[in-house]
């Protein structure tokens, strides 16, 4: 689960809600036609630009932003440290026992125990990370295709809108609910765009980077596991993705550990 994210979308709402109901009732905001219009012209320019299956498999993607934790460099670092000194000490067919929280690395420790090439586990790995980053893009595109589209069919229920009102001036009643399409449609499209579609897209941006961080650690630690390293050799090697900060704060803690 990302705390964040749910912070975010929380906090978000409730100061919204309580700007609108300092001012006055919620349902002054809430208008049918003005969230069909845009909601549904939204979705409905997702399904031109991309495929329905495209589309509903963004919204699986984007589940990602709320109950998805891609586990630190140093966490990953540590477990195939781990699984490195097992191999080593009993081989590499021991790690069959082993079971990583992640189907990446169970693959990838199959890979070694199945006793693959080096050069066909890291092959066969990198085309794995390809096809994820792959779906991360497509999911990431969906939703930024969202938030582009959805300010522009709010602007096109504030034209509807206007229209509907020039047409009927004759007749006050009428003109309320004309203008109030033609200013809460607007209010919907930004809303949709820039608190839901497009922070959604940049987080899956950041997760997707993420991920292919920390399986580029699990490649490299396989293809040294499979060359024979030994952990100490491993971790070194591994360090490079550590923020130099860390790295640092990593030396000193070995230091006192071999001092002791």
């Amino acid at each position: 689960m990302d705390i964040a994210t749910f912070i975010g979308f929380i906090g978000g709402t409730i100061l919204i809600l309580v700007s609108i109901l300092i001012g006055g009732s919620l349902m002054l905001f809430i208008n049918a036609p003005g969230l069909l219009i845009v909601a549904g012209g939204t979705l409905a320019a997702s399904f031109i630009k991309f495929s329905m299956n495209d589309v509903i498999s963004s919204v699986k993607v984007g589940m990602k932003a709320f109950f998805f934790r891609v586990e630190s460099p140093e966490e990953i670092i540590e477990k195939m440290v781990s699984y490195a000194k097992i191999a080593k000490r009993e081989g590499l067919i021991a790690l069959e026992k082993e079971e990583p929280p992640d189907e990446f690395s169970a693959k990838a420790l199959r890979y070694l125990v199945d006793g693959y090439d080096e050069n066909l586990i890291k092959d066969m790995l990198v085309k794995e990370l390809q096809m994820t980053i792959k779906r991360h893009t497509l999911g990431k595109n969906v939703f930024k295709g969202m938030g582009d589209a959805a300010p522009a069919f709010g602007m096109i229920g504030t034209l509807i809108g206007l229209v509907q009102m020039l047409a009927n001036m004759s007749d006050p009643r009428s003109i309320g609910p004309a203008m109030a399409i033609a200013l809460l449609t607007t209010l919907y499209g930004s809303l949709i765009a820039n608190f839901i579609c497009l922070p959604l897209s940049d987080k899956l941006a950041y997760r997707s980077d993420q991920e292919q961080e920390t399986r580029k650690i699990v490649i490299d630690a396989c293809v040294g596991m499979s060359q024979g390293w030994s952990p100490i050799v491993l971790e070194e090697s591994l360090k490079i993705y550590l923020n130099p900060k860390i790295r640092k704060r990593a030396a000193e803690e070995g230091n006192e550990e071999m001092a002791a």
